[in-house]
């Protein structure tokens, strides 16, 4: 499983998903950015962002 904590990227917000795919993470991450944060563009850079801050499940405990 990946797992992704939005505080990691936004200081103070405790979102996080978890999915068997790195794709559906980053699909969940990027909606959330939309919906809780406001973002209207996600721009490639953010994207990697999310990206660099996946983790494994058993990394993640």
């Amino acid at each position: 499983m990946k797992h992704f904590e939005c505080g990691s990227l936004v200081p103070g917000c405790n979102w996080h998903t978890r999915a068997k795919e790195e794709a559906e993470v980053v699909h969940r991450a990027v909606e959330h950015m939309r919906t809780a944060h406001g973002e209207t563009v996600i721009r490639e850079n953010m994207v990697d962002n999310i990206k660099a801050r996946i983790t494994d499940e058993a990394d993640a405990a």
